[in-house]
């Protein structure tokens, strides 16, 4: 059994060895998986999503979200703007939501057009869900739960048939769960705004509008959970990282304006 869970234990480590991998923003990543089969998945979840939801078929609140989503795209560095395939759908429904797979596809729902007032605001959101396609975050989330599995699983074969060793690896399991698994989706959403903010600021729209954002999300939104047991950082950690992130993101703006890229979208009407 010992030799067992060495073997086991070799094995993790060269697994976690091989894998490492870079985030635009300089971060080390886990990436287990190819990335063509995670575009593969992404555009399979897509259709089948596209599938079983209201794809809305207005066309003002379509051009309007296309609109935004095609001035950002010519700002991303070559080497994510070529491997994906970008699109966008737009949703009917009232969540106050959007998403991102592997593979470009992006989902709007009409419900974060009435939360996000002007095109700047949807940049903000739409910019977020590409910057999270780009970190290739889908690919390290899979990556840290699957090592995080096989670790425990080699630990519980070290343990045996020991009742309290089983015990301890039980509670190690939650411990897993809050002090990896889900700080690492924090680091994800707040990565995902740091890409974004500089996305929609080199393609034109005014960066200062994503703090905005964030105050109607607070103003619309209920109660939230701790933020250590939130797989997202609060409202007021994520616009205190926008401040901080603003004078360089106005930067890249004032160069944007410079250069003639000056974003015209006009608002979609309500979907209501």
């Amino acid at each position: 059994m010992v030799r067992h869970w060495r073997v086991l234990s070799i094995l993790v480590l060269a697994l976690l060895v091989a894998a490492c991998a870079t985030s635009p923003t300089g971060r080390q990543q886990l990436h287990l998986f190819p990335e063509a089969q995670m575009r593969s998945m992404g555009i399979q979840a897509y259709s089948q999503i596209r599938e079983e939801e209201p794809v809305l078929s207005r066309s003002e609140q379509v051009e309007y979200v296309q609109c935004v989503t095609d001035a950002l795209i010519p700002q991303i560095p070559d080497e994510y703007r070529d491997k994906e395939e970008w699109e966008v759908t737009v949703f009917e429904s009232d969540q106050v939501n959007a998403f991102a797979l592997p593979g470009g596809k992006m989902g709007v729902y009409t419900g974060l057009l009435d939360v996000a007032e002007n095109q700047a605001q949807l940049a903000t959101v739409i910019g977020h869900e590409m910057g999270h396609v780009m970190a290739r975050h889908a690919n390290e989330r899979m990556s840290t739960e699957f090592a995080t599995v096989l670790g425990l699983g080699a630990l519980q074969i070290a343990a045996g048939d020991d009742p309290r060793r089983r015990e301890q690896l039980a509670i190690l399991g939650v411990g897993a769960q809050v002090g990896i698994i889900l700080p690492f989706s924090r680091s994800h959403e707040s990565e995902a705004d740091a890409i974004g903010l500089e996305l929609m600021a080199r393609s034109g729209f005014d960066p200062e509008e994503s703090v905005k954002l964030w105050e109607n999300m607070a103003e619309a939104g209920g109660a939230q959970p701790p933020e250590f047991l939130s797989t997202h950082p609060s409202r007021d950690t994520r616009i205190e990282d926008l401040r901080s992130r603003m004078p360089r993101a106005l930067y890249y703006y004032e160069q944007a304006q410079d250069a003639g890229r000056i974003p015209d979208c006009d608002p979609a009407p309500a979907a209501n």
